[in-house]
């Protein structure tokens, strides 16, 4: 147990180091007061994920713990995560330069409305781990796993990227930047091919999920699609 709080919040740090780099290096410049801002919601945001999850369901904090193109077993799924990698990266930083050449002039209501985005987007992640302890950071079925048609789970049949997406949109008004959201854009695409790749894999693989699919409608927008 010890060894995976170590290690859950060492990868915490790293991501945070990373966000950190992606931010003030592109920006060139310490002067960033939206980028502290957003910086604050977020690791405040993740980290009391991290410690629930570490009191209260250790097994899922092991699961999204490893994660990643290497940890991934479907082939379409190393592709996938390797764009979502590469287009997250442009959500961070592109922000930033718009930053460095005043590119986009953001008021600071639009600001605060993308720093809620963030944490309601990290809100609604969070009710996701608390309703299903197998939702694994990679594409796979455990031995013990169930459908789960509670909670979130009976609005959307795929909660956590509604989550993640509602973040996503938050994030470059939050850095103060409109262009960046060209950048949401495209990782919003390569969530969506995640998403329609997962499905067939549980239908496949997960007893009972062809007859969730039939009784829940909607994959990722509520009463959209």
């Amino acid at each position: 147990m010890e060894d995976l709080n170590k290690k859950a919040f060492g990868g915490l740090l790293r991501l945070l180091i990373t966000l950190a780099g992606l931010l003030f290096l592109p920006a060139w410049t310490l002067d960033y007061w939206q980028a502290w801002i957003f910086l604050a919601v977020f690791s405040i945001s993740v980290l009391a994920i991290t410690v629930y999850l570490m009191r209260n369901d250790p097994k899922l904090l092991k699961r999204r713990i490893h994660a990643g193109s290497r940890a991934e077993k479907e082939r379409s799924q190393k592709i996938i995560q390797f764009l979502g990698t590469i287009a997250f990266i442009a959500v961070i930083a592109f922000p930033a330069i718009d930053h460095r050449f005043r590119w986009s002039t953001v008021p600071p209501y639009a600001v605060v409305a993308g720093d809620v985005l963030v944490a309601l987007g990290l809100l609604i992640i969070f009710l996701v781990f608390k309703e299903n302890t197998f939702t694994s950071a990679v594409i796979e079925v455990d031995a013990e796993q169930r459908v789960i048609s509670t909670g979130p789970y009976a609005l959307v049949r795929h909660p956590m990227y509604l989550g993640a997406v509602v973040m996503l949109f938050g994030v470059p008004l939050a850095l103060g930047s409109w262009w960046g959201l060209f950048a949401v854009i495209l990782l919003t695409l390569v969530i969506v091919w995640r998403l329609l790749e997962e499905e067939k894999f549980l239908a496949k693989n997960l007893s009972g999920y062809s007859a969730y699919r039939n009784d829940v409608r909607y994959r990722l927008l509520p009463f959209i699609w």
